[in-house]
């Protein structure tokens, strides 16, 4: 039975902090900010939400968009690493404030669960639910899966400059009109590891950026392996000699910790992919170096971080790599599109990958690209650490779906926050009742309970 995506809505918080503001007040200057991580504005939430709020608004939008009704719903999963409550689920949260819209009980059938795994949790709801349909237990029925996040670090942090929020949310059934997943191809990696982690208690996250990067590429790599090996055996892609797995799909779509992120580990990829081919040869002697190794190749990520010569080394021979003809073209035609929504938002953590998913379909489609039967990779990363690969087919119907996409009208009109205002709400200054902007027609949440029999009891209402 065929299964995958059937439409996509995202919603996006209507402030921002402007990229040349917060070089300005951080010391730094503006064009490297731009220009090395790729961030023109990020995303910040109101004193009146949090990403319970957030994802209720894209399930809404989703909803009213198609027409459909809390019966048309079989399961709604969350996907967060935001999460507010350690014990009750934040679908329950957002099944609460769709009740107010379609009544009290209408959504009391619906099955789901919140699940965490840092940033690749998403992967693994949309795998589970996709699986769901296609062993009948759907009947008929949809399942919603919410990615909503805000990835908020320490005032004065390295990764302060990468922040945003939102929430992407993604319709499944087993006649997508967007995209078919490919069946029994699904790979993962995992392993323990503490490349960034958010202690119980803790607002923002302890991160260790140049080791999480490098694992982020190690980690896909291996599920890239994986994937590569069940494509294979499955039948499912005929790889000639001389072919990488990279030249059978159309698209990739990384994880947008920020997103030139998504640049690196494409080029890591594609260095790991073509070292063992013909094309390789061509390609250093273009460069005019060799590929730099390091003095323990089998080492540790530390040993490989601590080496300075190689990383030094390293770091020259990609710049070059990267703008090779070869590694232009891939870059150009497969990834370039999807990082476009990053730096107009920022991180989004679990609903990054989703993002970029959805910045990819309206730009292409915008370029006249005929998108029918392309096949779509994803390379999804969640710290801790665990990498998931797959791929997807796009469905002859998409352009149903696609011609209307609209990023900028989707979002809405934004404010652009003062220093002051970004500090206020950073450090929770605001009560929700002290909201920057007014909110119409959606969630927002306006108390939490502070005496101690009902401590931190959320209400949220629909602002008509």
């Amino acid at each position: 039975m065929a299964a995958g995506i059937d439409d996509i809505a995202i919603y996006i918080p209507r402030l921002y902090v402007d990229a040349a503001d917060f070089a300005e007040n951080r010391g730094l200057d503006p064009v490297k900010l731009q220009k090395g991580l790729g961030v023109s504005q990020m995303a910040i939430v109101d004193a009146n939400q949090d990403p319970a709020c957030l994802a209720a608004n894209a399930c809404l939008r989703i909803m009213q968009k198609n027409n459909l009704s809390p019966d048309d719903i079989g399961r709604l999963y969350i996907s967060t690493e935001s999460a507010f409550d350690e014990s009750k689920a934040m679908n329950s949260y957002v099944i609460g404030m769709l009740e107010q819209v379609y009544g009290q009980g209408s959504f009391e059938h619906c099955g789901g669960v919140e699940t965490k795994f840092a940033c690749v949790s998403g992967s693994y709801a949309l795998y589970d639910n996709t699986n769901w349909i296609r062993a009948g237990e759907a009947e008929g029925k949809h399942a919603l899966v919410v990615v909503s996040d805000i990835a908020k670090y320490d005032m004065g942090s390295s990764g302060e400059m990468t922040q945003g929020a939102g929430a992407v949310v993604m319709l499944l059934n087993d006649k997508p009109r967007l995209l078919a997943f490919d069946p029994k191809v699904t790979a993962t990696s995992i392993k323990d590891e503490y490349d960034f982690y958010r202690p119980f208690g803790k607002e923002t996250p302890i991160v260790h950026g140049q080791y999480s990067n490098l694992l982020y590429m190690i980690q896909v790599r291996k599920a890239l392996e994986s994937y590569k090996k069940k494509v294979v055996s499955s039948g499912l892609i005929k790889m000639e000699q001389g072919e990488t797995i990279l030249d059978h799909m159309d698209y990739i779509n990384m994880h947008l910790p920020y997103s030139n992120m998504g640049k690196k580990a494409l080029a890591y990829l594609v260095r790991h992919e073509w070292r063992q081919l013909p094309r390789w040869k061509k390609i250093l002697d273009e460069i005019g170096m060799k590929e730099p190794i390091p003095k323990d190749p089998r080492g540790t990520i530390e040993s490989v971080l601590g080496d300075e010569e190689f990383m030094a080394k390293d770091h020259e021979f990609t710049k070059l790599f990267t703008k090779t003809q070869e590694y232009q073209e891939v870059y150009e035609s497969k990834l370039s599109s999807s990082l476009i929504a990053s730096t107009m938002i920022g991180n989004l953590y679990t609903a990054s990958l989703y993002l970029g998913f959805r910045s990819s379909l309206e730009f292409e489609y915008q370029k006249g690209v005929d998108l029918e039967g392309k096949r779509i990779g994803f390379g999804s990363y969640g710290s801790g650490s665990s990498a998931m690969v797959f791929s997807g087919v796009v469905q002859p119907s998409y352009k149903e779906i696609v011609r209307d996409m609209n990023l900028e009208s989707e979002i809405g009109s934004r404010k652009r926050l003062t220093w002051g205002e970004y500090e206020e709400l950073h450090e929770n200054k605001l009560s929700p009742e002290e909201s920057i902007v007014h909110s119409n027609k959606e969630f927002i949440l306006v108390h939490i309970d502070t005496k101690k029999e009902s401590r931190g009891e959320r209400r949220y209402v629909y602002n008509e």
